[in-house]
């Protein structure tokens, strides 16, 4: 299965994109399902499907192979509470907490991002489909989603690690030496199942068959939107597929008010070219009103989602060797770390070694990477930015590295 993800900022017609990418791919006999986070039923709106979305996938009439799916937040928060409820039951009865009904059940903050990591999991194991089109939140709150699964188990492995379960022999002692039942069996239950699901979703975002769309109007602030959105993206080793310039306005003569505007997105589209390649963006004309429906969609000049067969989708972060006395470290031969970063700037720029991790920061982006296993026995040495790539220069330990460095 092949996964585009489509995002770009506030009011760019992410959605529009989406569901077009998405009706294209369909009428090509790909076996599709766009898949959206949206509250409301705006792919229905913009699809002008007769029967409104929702939480069970439902055929788009009129277009064979293509369905939409709205994982409602509420359901599975509820679901998913309520199930951990009644395995924590010992626990709960040794605090003597009262337990939730259904019906007091809200969905928390985050619960929208979780559901939509949760359905796409469950598409790609289903195998139903040949192209997930994920219609992603604006592009600040997308990279946050697509951090959230890494975030999650990390935290699950610092709190619960798994390790500790080797004693779980030990704690029927120790429950009856206390007198009262130990209920950490549960939760490293719970905590195993938890990691297996964030690991599943990890491994789709992971798969070089998932590929992003950025959609975003040419001007400046789409310009920068668009800049810092690569970034991010970059720095959770997602591949840029396509950066799509969405209404872009006609020809204007010299002598109407749209003469400034459509001088000032050819600027952006021209700076776009240089910047990510001019196969990589595609302009899409503004139709002089709100796309809606599938004739409309269709008008879309919209590039075709890579298919299944097409060039992997996974980007590199390589590790190479250097002789001594590169960049200015004479001590002896290097190993230097390369993670592409288009779009960062200097100032914006962190790193911090942390035991055998790298925590990596990019303006208000964070991510902690583990080093690969030939970095952990090194000392890092130095860092430097070069036409978009960050370079980490690592110096071997040769207490560690016996007959190679030594």
């Amino acid at each position: 299965m092949r996964t585009l993800l489509v995002t770009g900022p506030g009011g760019s017609g992410r959605t529009t994109v989406a569901a077009g990418a998405a009706l294209r791919a369909a009428r090509l006999g790909v076996r599709t399902l766009l898949l959206s986070a949206d509250p409301a039923d705006s792919p229905g709106a913009v699809l002008g499907t007769a029967t409104a979305t929702g939480a069970s996938p439902r055929p788009v009439a009129g277009v064979p192979h293509l369905t939409v799916l709205r994982p409602d937040a509420d359901i599975r928060f509820r679901e998913d509470l309520l199930a951990l409820q009644t395995r924590a039951a010992s626990a709960l009865d040794l605090l003597g907490a009262a337990r939730l009904d259904a019906e007091e059940l809200t969905p928390l903050p985050g619960a929208t991002a979780l559901a939509l990591l949760g359905a796409l999991r469950e598409a790609a194991h289903a195998d139903d489909h040949d192209l997930v089109v994920v219609d992603l939140p604006p592009a600040p709150e997308a990279l946050a989603l697509l951090a959230l699964p890494e975030q999650l188990r990390r935290y699950l492995r610092r709190l619960l690690p798994p390790e500790r379960q080797a004693a779980r022999a030990l704690r029927p002692l120790l429950g009856r030496l206390a007198g009262v039942p130990v209920p950490t069996e549960r939760l490293y239950e719970a905590a195993a199942r938890w990691d297996t699901a964030l690991g599943a979703t990890e491994a789709v975002l992971a798969d070089p068959g998932t590929t992003a769309w950025l959609v975003a109007e040419p001007g400046p602030a789409g310009a920068e939107a668009v800049r810092a959105a690569t970034t991010g993206l970059a720095l959770r080793a997602l591949r840029l597929d396509a950066v799509l310039a969405n209404r872009v306005l006609p020809e204007p003569g010299s002598d109407t008010w749209l003469a400034g505007p459509a001088v000032q997105q050819r600027k952006t589209l021209e700076e776009w070219g240089d910047t990510y390649g001019t196969a990589a963006v595609h302009a899409v004309p503004h139709l002089g009103r709100d796309p809606r429906g599938t004739e409309d969609l269709s008008a879309l000049d919209l590039p075709v989602p890579a298919p299944r067969d097409a060039p992997p989708g996974a980007v590199e972060w390589p590790v190479t060797e250097e002789p001594a006395g590169v960049d200015g470290d004479g001590a002896g031969p290097l190993l230097v770390w390369h993670l592409p970063l288009p779009g960062a700037v200097r100032e914006e720029l962190d790193l911090v070694r942390r035991g055998d991790e790298l925590i990596l920061t990019v303006g208000r982006l964070h991510r902690i990477v583990p080093l690969p296993s030939a970095l952990r026995r090194c000392t890092v040495v130095g860092a430097a930015l070069r036409e978009g790539e960050l370079r980490v220069r690592f110096a071997p330990d040769p207490a560690l590295w016996p007959g190679r460095f030594g």
